[in-house]
């Protein structure tokens, strides 16, 4: 296996503004916390799945992670800013409510466990077409969750008792390499980025990465930061365990035929195996032991597989349309 690589601890740069919004948040950010911020702008308006609402939000939510350089760390709960968010946060949550149908977790759930026989996502394309320009975008893309890959959902950790908070302990500790920094999953896929020439910089592609991308990684930010939510957290963290082991594998095999380094098709080797074991954990006893004790939550947890589900076929729809017309998936070069 190559060298694992440097990462560094480094805040990201601001990223480019891409609309009203997001140029208030930026604007906001390079100036002492407390700074004003208009008191009316047009989130009544805005694209709730657009780039210009998508990235305000992810400006919002990655202080709750390691911050910009250079940017005021009081901005991650300042009044007016949380304001904002919570304005940007409701046409957001609002808009998926309505295109996700409500029903049970079980319903959610099975669907979730059959594998279409003619399956069409990117990982199916990646598997028999893609190539290493391909597996590039799509790294850079996917480094907006993977670089912190498990971190928001140990939000809920305190917010479960239980059998459902020991078994969720027990997944996050092999996310984060059984005690073990270099095994830690996010460490793995910036050893994947370093095999495949890019940079392993966290936030290094927000300005290249879409609108789709932002929005699913920014799910996961919405749920995890509310209590109210830790169903649907639990949810989100459901779907991304069950539909990763048999995703891992095609990827890994068109890894190989593409001819990319050994590092890069270890990190989905590694979760099909692991994840294969995690998705068992989950469905028996993360989700099992919650709906015995807060039952209420099922609409929740079914409504956090949904969505998750939702926002990645928005996702996989854009790389799709992308590549079979031959043509970059990313809004800046790499």
């Amino acid at each position: 296996m190559t060298a694992p690589a440097t990462q560094t601890t480094t805040a990201a740069a601001l990223p480019q503004s891409r609309g009203e919004l997001s140029h208030t948040v930026l604007q906001a950010l390079t100036r002492p916390a407390g700074a004003a911020l208009p008191e009316q702008l047009p989130t009544a308006e805005a694209d709730p799945y657009g780039d210009d609402l998508q990235l305000a939000l992810h400006l919002c939510y990655e202080l709750h992670y390691r911050g910009f350089a250079d940017v005021d760390s009081e901005w991650e709960w300042e009044p007016g800013l949380l304001r904002l968010r919570a304005e940007l946060e409701h046409r957001f949550l609002t808009a998926l409510r309505v295109d996700v149908d409500p029903r049970s977790s079980g319903e959610a759930l099975a669907e979730l466990l059959v594998e279409p026989v003619d399956g069409t996502g990117p990982s199916h394309f990646l598997k028999e077409h893609g190539e290493l320009w391909h597996f590039r975008e799509y790294a850079a893309q996917r480094s907006l969750y993977h670089l912190k890959e498990a971190d928001p959902h140990v939000w809920v950790i305190p917010r479960l008792t239980g059998r459902a908070k020991a078994a969720m302990v027990a997944v996050e500790y092999d996310e984060f390499g059984a005690g073990r920094a270099e095994r830690i999953h996010a460490r793995l896929f910036a050893d994947l980025m370093a095999d495949l020439g890019l940079s392993t910089a966290y936030g290094r592609y927000v300005d290249a990465a879409s609108a789709e991308m932002l929005t699913v990684v920014n799910l996961m930010s919405l749920f995890g930061l509310h209590r109210a939510l830790r169903g649907a957290l639990v949810g989100h963290f459901a779907a991304v365990e069950i539909t990763s082991s048999p995703g891992s594998r095609r990827l890994a095999h068109g890894l190989e035929r593409a001819g990319a380094g050994p590092a890069a098709v270890h990190f989905y080797a590694e979760h099909v195996e692991a994840d294969a074991v995690h998705e068992q954990i989950v469905r028996r006893d993360v989700i099992g032991g919650l709906l015995e004790s807060e039952p209420s939550l099922d609409a929740d947890i079914a409504f956090g597989i949904d969505a998750t589900e939702w926002t990645e076929a928005r996702l996989g729809n854009h790389l799709l349309t992308a590549w079979r017309n031959g043509r970059t998936s990313l809004r800046t070069s790499l």
